[in-house]
């Protein structure tokens, strides 16, 4: 029996909450999706995320909520880190801080799926080492489900890649997020681990990275610090569908998505 796992890039600001809110249920429907998980650590104005938002994305369709290097942003959602398995930080930072960076979710027909949060170390503040983490995640849920789906938050390219090939037979799949451009390179690798090395981002697209284009090229140009307000136009949906056999957690597809407003869902 065939498993689909939409993964979702980075949610950038009420413009990437505002394309949820209008096209994934219907695209969930219709793709015959059976877990969602997405990135959210930019939705809330940009850095982090609060706890009315977090509900919002459950109320859309979202199964469960990964985070990056922005999670400490709000620190209205310590206590929810620490309740609400559904919201992750990544699995590297310190032990003591709130949260956990691996979880168990029970989805469609009682089907058990784990998801591992990371951070990576390459152009990053310093962090623990996100492959001895992953090791430590991997065993612990490998007891209750052998459908495993990673996302690694980083900058770097090779660190992702790397992950992929680490974890490759031991994870059904490795997402990349972080960088909010959609990468080209999404595969099965040769053990029946789906990777791509980024999911891209949901938000505006008439900006950079879902930043106000002029502000952005006014600090870049000048070298003079200024706000980067979040851009509103061309709004898109971007991530992958892992199609995951059931009895042996092995990805058998990996599809890249991009959902436009135009679209119709």
């Amino acid at each position: 029996m065939l498993f689909n796992i939409l993964a979702i890039g980075d949610i950038v600001g009420q413009p990437g909450r505002k394309v949820l809110e209008k096209k994934l249920e219907n695209f969930i429907k219709e793709q015959n999706i059976d877990f969602c998980m997405a990135n959210a650590e930019n939705a809330a104005g940009g850095s982090g995320i609060t706890v009315d938002i977090a509900k919002k994305l459950f109320s859309y369709g979202v199964n469960a909520i990964t985070m990056g290097d922005h999670v400490w942003k709000r620190k209205e959602i310590y206590d929810s880190l620490k309740s609400d398995q559904r919201i992750l930080r990544p699995a590297n930072y310190s032990p003591l801080a709130y949260g956990r960076g691996h979880v168990a979710i029970k989805s469609k027909g009682d089907c058990v799926i784990g998801i591992i949060n990371l951070l990576g170390r390459t152009f990053m503040k310093p962090i623990d080492c996100p492959f001895r983490a992953a090791d430590a995640a991997v065993e612990e849920l490998s007891k209750q489900t052998n459908i495993i789906i990673v996302d690694l938050h980083a900058e770097a390219t090779s660190e992702k890649i790397a992950m992929g090939w680490y974890l490759d037979g031991r994870v059904s799949a490795v997402v990349g997020t972080h960088t909010h451009v959609q990468t080209s390179d999404e595969r099965v690798l040769p053990e029946g681990t789906g990777y791509i090395t980024d999911l891209g981002m949901t938000g505006p697209h008439e900006s950079i990275l879902g930043r106000n284009i002029d502000r952005v090229l006014k600090s870049i140009v000048t070298q003079v610090p200024t706000r980067y307000d979040i851009a509103e136009k061309d709004l898109h949906i971007e991530g992958v569908v892992i199609t995951v056999n059931r009895e042996t957690g092995k990805a058998e597809r990996i599809k890249r998505i991009r959902v436009t407003e135009d679209d119709n869902y």
